[in-house]
C-alpha cells in the first residue's frame, strides 16, 4: 500500500511540475503547482508529518497559489471598465450585509474558542505543543491574527479598487 501511494503522489509531482513547465496559459500553470504541491502534503502524510502537510497545502497551495492567482489576473487586466455603470444594483448592499454577517461570525467563533481553551476537556486531550499553540495563536494573539487576515482583505479590494481605470472617450472607439 505504501508503494502505491508513493507511485501516486510522485505521478502527482511530476505531472504537476511538467504543466507547470510546459503550460502556456499562466493560470494553467499555477493549477499545475498546485497539483505539485498536494503531491508533495501526501509524502509527508506517508512520512507520517502531517502538520508539515497541512502548511503544505494551507500556506503554499492555498495562499501562495491564489497569490500567484491574483497576480496573474491583475496584470491580465487590458480593458476598462465604464464606472458609472453598476452591474448589479443589489451588489453593495448585498456586501454590506454579507461582511456584517462574517464579521459576525468571526467575532462569535473568537469568543467561543476563548472560552474552549480554558476547560479542562480541552487540557486533559491532545498533545500539549498542540495546545500551547493554539492557546497562543488564539487566546494570546487572536487580535494579531485577525487584523492580519482584515489587512490582506483590505489589500486585496485596494488593488482591485487600483485596477479600474475611469473609460474614456478614446476607450469607447
Amino acid at each position: 500500500m505504501e508503494l502505491f501511494v508513493f507511485i501516486c503522489a510522485t505521478a502527482m509531482v511530476l505531472v504537476g511540475a511538467i504543466a507547470v513547465i510546459v503550460s502556456p496559459n499562466p493560470v494553467h500553470a499555477a493549477l499545475g503547482l498546485v497539483l505539485t504541491l498536494f503531491g508533495i502534503a501526501v509524502h509527508f502524510v506517508a512520512m507520517e508529518a502531517h502538520f508539515l502537510a497541512a502548511v503544505q497545502v494551507i500556506v503554499y497551495a492555498g495562499a501562495v497559489v491564489v497569490l500567484f492567482l491574483f497576480v496573474i489576473m491583475l496584470l491580465g487586466v487590458d480593458r476598462s471598465e465604464d464606472l458609472s455603470i453598476e452591474p448589479m444594483p443589489i451588489q453593495r448592499p448585498l456586501a454590506v450585509v454579507v461582511g456584517g454577517g462574517l464579521s459576525a461570525l468571526v467575532i462569535a467563533a473568537v469568543l467561543r474558542v476563548r472560552d474552549t481553551l480554558g476547560s479542562d476537556e480541552v487540557a486533559a486531550a491532545g498533545d500539549t505543543n498542540i495546545r500551547a499553540l493554539a492557546r497562543n495563536l488564539y487566546s494570546d494573539h487572536v487580535l494579531a491574527f485577525e487584523l492580519t487576515s482584515v489587512l490582506l482583505i483590505v489589500a486585496v479590494v485596494g488593488t482591485v479598487v487600483l485596477t479600474r481605470r475611469v473609460r474614456t472617450s478614446e476607450d469607447a472607439s
